[in-house]
């Protein structure tokens, strides 16, 4: 292809490829045109496959982005940037191209005279989606968007380090084709020059804008931008907007979404775009509304390489089409602070925040004693970047304040008792650092062991280096990375270090502080990122109750992200799906619940299983079992047909969908196991009742035990039913009231009422089985009921002896699973399963630093 080509295709991304062919017609001979619109269709296709590979988008809606030329003004010095000032590989750049590409290829055709594009990108915590974004609005400045506003959060250190980003990786490369609204320092200020005149002087390239979602902010940018909207400056024109942190203000604040909404309604031609890590206020915004659900498409970003996520962290639970193992149990980076030292680390009560003064608790000695030797440990690895610890005690900027004075006193005497080379501390830091040491081995991530005899020279300057930082909407004492030496800093904050803001080399988290949204909780999650050379050296202290909502959570994450990836290879629409959000019973989804105020879709192809257990409740135990025998005994009782599928596997078919009921009525489901809550699941059985045509009228039940080894282990169902108990071990620091068996069932045991071979099961896909279960003509309208007898001392296999303990419950376990029929087109054309929320209490002072921000900045210059 020549130069005419690189000029055909450069035009047909700016004004359509129909267009284009008509000017190009007898200019060229009709051969060559057809094959450069071959080429370019090519291109677009290619886009369309490549990388990311999942995307739910609106019907009809086909990409038309071939991806960037190589002569664009806005594109090419970016990853040439990444390359030369980062060192990206070549192949991290070509995911971040194609990565956006696709992004774009959904977004409207920009030479349409009129659209409206609302798209969701989700990603991760900390993962890189601010590179990303501005990778997309560099490739929109270069088919024709002349007006980007960037909406960076709710708070001027976010809009700031946005500012920043923007600055130095965009504008100063092509300091000739972008024109800023805004600074570093000055957030957007009405200019002298009407908005038309000013697009007027500025139209040979583009506008830019990066504002924080504050009312009167937006305001002044409307009422400069509203005279205009209608001139030909901005009829003729693309508008996209960036909503970084999409789920923070624009999401049913009354003072910050109908600016948004307003905002984009003065342009024919708009493009919005958010991007968040949490999505769950924006799946749930009302898609008939006219607000912000995102109708055009849904991107789901991959997990980066290098990225630690929730699940490498805290582990999480298998998902549907997983087996479990080790590798879902995540690192041992978490230490544990006590319940009873809470209170002497953050106040209970209102009254007490003014006169609270905190406590250096052993806990929050050893987090910062670490937090020195690991980066002393960096230096020694020749990595001298910027080391950072965080404090999150409390939401209230008096707390952060009494944190100031103990932490310095604390590296005032540890100064001194360095200097004066005092044995004692350093006995307890010897200690301290070869048990940390042990615990995550610097060989597993291929890293250089450090001794502690290495890193104690470099101690002593590592503390004295060290900077106490109040970080709040209150304080002017905020973190600066752009100084031109490395940062060793230990940062005291809320809010304002919980919502995008990175936190540049942060080693330790003492998180004590209380949420109840899950959007809330894994924003907090600064430790999530890269941790490039010091993979082993990450520590976070929080209580026991914490490490569990962010297991919790990182299985939330990968159930929404598996949701997405289902609904797109079922073409799926938008505005069709009901992404399915696990629900807790203390944690609430988030408090922006929009018109659906939903948490579960249907059980449609779903499966469901019990993994805690009162395994010291007796009763409770005995309650599950006196369930599974009524069950049985009166399936039987009624003449359901009895199928052996192996020593102490029986299977009974035809059962009646009354008996699953009255046995869901009685049986025991731990209070942490809301996806198995009786209610819904009867609630869903009864709307498939109703349906016409009726579904899980029958239900098949089996009995999953094993062959009878001895007379104490040996669970009896009904006269004649007698089965010998299986191994399922709980996982280590589990047990007495919630003991956790992680694994209930096996994938094979989807299909085990069907003629198919266990072998041949164990060969085949989760999603090839749920397929097998739904197309069958008889058992595609059936439920599978499984119980499982569990012995009471299970023991752990040899191969889980490190991360499993033996059960001690005080009689045999009946575990339970159920597998529903249907596939991922039923959970989303049934009636949505309602949870009823207006018993939990919502911890609205969650958001209260938020809203005071936006009030105390609304003055602010700056």
């Amino acid at each position: 292809m020549d130069d005419f080509f690189a000029v055909f295709v450069e035009r047909a991304t700016l004004h359509g490829l129909d267009d284009t062919v008509r000017r190009f017609q007898g200019r060229v001979p009709e051969d060559e045109l057809q094959a450069w619109v071959t080429e370019y269709r090519r291109r677009i296709r290619a886009v369309r496959v490549g990388y990311p590979p999942k995307i739910i988008s609106a019907p009809g809606l086909e990409p038309w982005y071939p991806g960037p030329t190589d002569d664009g003004r806005y594109w090419p010095p970016f990853p040439n940037y990444l390359r030369d000032e980062h060192r990206w590989p070549a192949d991290r750049i070509d995911k971040l191209d194609q990565s956006s590409n696709k992004i774009l290829a959904f977004t409207h055709d920009p030479s349409k005279q009129r659209f409206r594009t609302k798209g969701l990108i989700v990603g991760y915590v900390q993962s890189g989606k601010t590179t990303n974004f501005t990778a997309v609005l560099a490739k929109a400045a270069d088919v024709g968007y002349r007006l980007i506003i960037v909406l960076a959060g709710t708070h001027n250190g976010l809009r700031k380090q946005t500012q920043d980003r923007l600055q130095e990786q965009l504008l100063q490369l092509r300091s000739d084709a972008w024109f800023p609204l805004t600074s570093s320092n000055r957030d957007f200020h009405t200019p002298t020059v009407p908005a038309a005149a000013y697009f007027q002087q500025h139209q040979t390239g583009t506008v830019i804008c990066v504002v924080k979602k504050n009312q009167r902010v937006l305001g002044k940018l409307q009422d400069w931008l509203a005279p205009a909207a209608q001139s030909a400056a901005f009829m003729n024109i693309p508008v996209l907007f960036i909503d970084d942190e999409a789920d923070q203000a624009s999401v049913a604040t009354p003072r910050i979404n109908p600016q948004i909404r307003s905002l984009l309604n003065l342009f024919p031609r708009c493009t919005y775009l958010g991007y968040t890590a949490t999505p769950f206020a924006n799946v749930l915004i009302d898609p008939s509304a006219d607000d912000l659900y995102p109708e055009t498409f849904i991107l789901n970003l991959p997990r980066p390489e290098g990225y630690f996520g929730a699940d490498r962290i805290f582990g999480r639970d298998a998902v549907e089409g997983e087996l479990g193992g080790v590798d879902l149990d995540g690192y041992d980076m978490v230490r544990i602070v006590p319940d009873e030292t809470v209170d002497r680390l953050r106040p209970r009560g209102r009254l007490t925040d003014q006169v609270f003064v905190p406590e250096m608790t052993g806990d929050l000695l050893d987090a910062v004693r670490y937090f020195w030797l690991a980066t002393a440990a960096r230096r020694c690895r020749k990595d001298n970047g910027h080391s950072t610890m965080l404090v999150h005690p409390s939401m209230k900027t008096s707390v952060h304040e009494a944190f100031r004075q103990p932490l310095l006193d604390l590296q005032t005497r540890t100064s001194a008792a360095l200097q004066a080379r005092d044995a004692f501390l350093t006995e307890e830091l010897r200690n301290l650092w070869d048990k940390e040491s042990r615990r995550v081995p610097a060989e597993l991530f291929k890293n250089e062991h450090v001794s502690f005899d290495r890193l104690l020279p470099k101690l002593l300057d590592v503390v004295e280096s060290t900077t106490v930082v109040l970080d709040n909407y209150r304080s002017r004492d905020r973190l600066d990375y752009t100084v031109n030496q490395p940062v060793v800093a230990i940062a005291v904050g809320g809010n304002t270090l919980s919502r995008g803001l990175t936190l540049e080399g942060l080693v330790v988290s003492f998180f004590v502080r209380a949420a109840s949204t899950y959007d809330t909780l894994l924003q907090m999650g600064r430790w999530f990122g890269y941790r490039s050379d010091y993979e082993d050296l990450p520590r976070i202290w929080m209580t026991a109750q914490l490490r569990s909502w962010f297991r919790h959570l990182a299985t939330v994450e990968s159930e929404i992200r598996l949701d997405i990836e289902r609904y797109e290879e079922q073409n799926l629409r938008p505005v069709d799906v009901g992404v399915r959000i696990r629900t807790h019973p203390v944690l609430n989804v988030t408090t922006k619940m929009g018109a659906a105020r939903i948490d579960y879709a249907s059980y449609g192809g779903r499966r469901v299983q019990t993994r805690y257990f009162r395994e010291n409740d007796e009763a409770w135990l005995r309650a599950g079992r006196s369930a599974a025998e009524a069950l049985i005994s009166a399936a039987l009782a009624e003449g359901s047909p009895v199928k052996e599928r192996g020593i102490g596997e029986v299977v009974l078919l035809d059962v009646d969908v009354s008996h699953i009921l009255d046995f869901l009525n009685s049986y025991r489901v731990h209070e942490d196991s809301p996806d198995l809550d009786p209610r819904l699941l009867r609630a869903y059985i009864e709307t498939e009742r109703r349906k016409t045509p009726p579904s899980l009228l029958k239900w098949s039940v089996a009995v999953m035990g094993g062959p009878v080894a001895d007379s104490d282990n040996v669970v009896k169902f009904s006269e004649g039913l007698a089965v010998g108990t299986i191994h399922r071990s709980k996982l280590k620091d589990t047990g007495g009231p919630k003991a956790d068996i992680k694994t209930l069932m096996t994938k094979e045991h989807r299909v085990v009422d069907m003629d198919i071979r266990p072998g041949e099961a164990r060969r085949q896909s989760e999603a090839k089985l749920m397929d097998l279960r739904t197309n069958d003509p008889v058992y595609g309208n059936q439920g599978l009921l499984l119980l499982y007898p569990i012995r009471k001392d299970s023991p752990p296999d040899k191969a889980n002896l490190g991360t499993r303990r033996p059960l001690n419950a005080a009689d045999h376990v009946i575990g339970m699973a159920i597998v529903f029929p249907g596939n991922a087109q039923d959970a989303v054309s049934n009636s949505y399963v309602s949870v009823d929320l207006s018993n939990v209490a919502v911890d609205d002072s969650e958001y209260a630093e938020v809203d005071a921000a936006l009030t105390a900045e609304d003055d602010d210059p700056t």
